[in-house]
């Protein structure tokens, strides 16, 4: 399972398959992570030097952290896409279909002036993300999005 988590300043990943339950990030800001909570990641418990002090202390790299540059990541389920936006302008895309139940992303790009953010990675999550919550199965004919799905 692969989750996006943010709050004004800050992103998490999480994937949970490399997750092998060290509980460091736990010890590292227990306002913020708690496993007997849904979610269990909870932004705005500790501040946010704390919760990227917790991450880095991630042995298994299940957690991630970077800073959101103030760009947006939606979901367009209909239009079979994400969008990065800053303001209203359109700076990035991940698009996929969907065939037999299987969402495949099949392209991922970003916007040469917003490249190194990390952004195709939050587009790219936020479509697993929506697959998931679909129990649809994801793949990927996108290079990067593959990656990112094999992390």
């Amino acid at each position: 399972m692969h989750r996006l988590y943010e709050n004004e300043d800050i992103v998490i990943f999480w994937n949970s398959d490399c997750c092998f339950h060290a509980k460091r990030c736990v010890t590292g800001s227990p306002n913020t992570f708690d496993i007997n909570r849904k979610p269990w990641i909870q932004l705005g418990n500790a501040d946010n030097k704390e919760v990227w002090q917790a991450i880095s202390q991630c042995p298994s790299g299940a957690l991630s952290c970077l800073y959101r540059h103030g760009i947006d990541i939606t979901i367009d389920l209909e239009g079979q896409k994400s969008l990065a936006l800053d303001g209203d302008k359109v700076i990035g895309e991940c698009d996929y279909d969907i065939d037999n139940g299987t969402w495949n992303i099949y392209h991922t790009e970003v916007s040469p002036d917003y490249k190194g953010k990390g952004i195709a990675k939050r587009l790219v999550y936020k479509v697993i993300e929506a697959s998931e919550r679909q129990k649809a199965k994801i793949e990927a004919s996108c290079s990067y999005a593959k990656k990112v799905i094999e992390e």
